[in-house]
């Protein structure tokens, strides 16, 4: 078992990666059924959790006890963030993180997120800040630097872990990059193999394989790894990783029956989560994924992401079903990319 803090995980846990306006209860909760072991809400800003604390609780819709989820916030300024720790702590999740790792320019304009690596003293007093006002096991997730001159995450774990964090991701990449270009692990792995740190560090970037989840963790010697993109429209790269990381065998890639069943299953959660006319909008950015690589769906692919009646949209789903019986996804076809 490996533990942050008082919560305890599986030996090389899978986390599924926080992303804004993807990671929401209905993708969550169908990650979590394929092997997802730790999950992370989309992230929220202090002063927007202030200003609305019922975003926590709903946050929370879909979640079972045998779920593991961190609520992620990101701020500036101090008062705020205790505030929002407080707030997040009386929901009693399993873990409070915060996002120093967002790459978008709204959010660093204002120092938040990446942002924060400009000035590493107001993260570790952000940080410290929220360590002091709950209970809850303090996680951060950030970047490896600014930019290429500042790749400072190992003054950053060290001085972050010195103040009470109890574990920490790192996104491969500078904010510079955003998500161009190789993730570089290299740096990941001197954090893990510091000798100052004791920490559970978790590696992130462009792992989309179970081939490449077991070669980073050979490698780089991470605690676990985090899954963002290669996520979206295939919750099933959970389970296939950690089949492969326990027998050395690859499982076939999804069929298409369990692809259709995992799409009518996340259209039919994100109905009940967000009501009907937001929830059909709103999974309509997976559908290209989770039908990746079958041929001439074009046809189907438009009826999913036009059609505003529910039983439209699943007879589609159901016609998928029957145009495809048969037919054999390859695993290039599982090769999945954001949409």
């Amino acid at each position: 078992m490996l533990n942050i803090g008082n919560l305890s995980l599986p030996d090389f846990p899978l986390l599924l990666a926080p992303m804004e306006d993807v990671s929401d209860p209905p993708f969550r909760s169908v990650c979590k059924q394929y092997g997802a072991d730790l999950m992370y809400t989309e992230f929220i800003s202090s002063e927007g959790l202030i200003r609305d604390a019922a975003k926590v609780s709903k946050n929370w819709i879909f979640t079972t006890k045998n779920a593991l989820l961190a609520y992620k916030y990101l701020g500036v300024d101090l008062d705020a963030m205790r505030v929002s720790a407080e707030i997040v702590e009386s929901r009693n999740p399993d873990l409070l993180d915060i996002n120093y790792g967002c790459p978008v320019t709204k959010v660093v304009c204002k120092m938040a997120g990446a942002g924060i690596l400009q000035d590493v003293p107001r993260m570790v007093r952000l940080t410290e800040t929220v360590v002091r006002s709950t209970h809850l096991p303090v996680t951060v997730k950030t970047r490896l630097g600014w930019d290429d001159k500042t790749k400072n995450i190992i003054e950053v774990a060290e001085r972050l872990q010195d103040i009470g964090i109890k574990a920490l991701s790192i996104h491969g990449r500078t904010r510079q990059q955003l998500y161009k270009g190789n993730a570089d692990w290299t740096l990941i792995a001197e954090v893990k193999n510091n000798p100052r740190v004791h920490i559970p560090i978790f590696g992130n970037g462009d792992i989309d394989s179970p081939q490449k989840a077991l070669e980073y963790k050979q490698r780089y010697g991470v605690d676990g790894i985090m899954i963002g993109r290669a996520a979206i429209g295939y919750p099933f790269i959970f389970r296939e990783i950690k089949h492969y990381l326990q027998t050395g065998e690859l499982l076939p890639p999804a069929t298409v029956a369990e692809r259709v069943a995992a799409a009518r299953q996340h259209l039919s959660y994100a109905m009940r989560w967000k009501g009907q006319t937001l929830g059909i909008l709103e999974t309509r950015r997976h559908y290209t994924n989770y039908f990746r690589g079958f041929p001439n769906i074009k046809e189907y692919r438009m009826k999913l992401v036009t059609a505003a009646d529910p039983d439209e949209l699943f007879d589609t789903l159901d016609n998928i079903a029957r145009a495809y019986d048969g037919f054999v996804p390859t695993r290039q076809d599982s090769t999945l990319q954001a949409v």
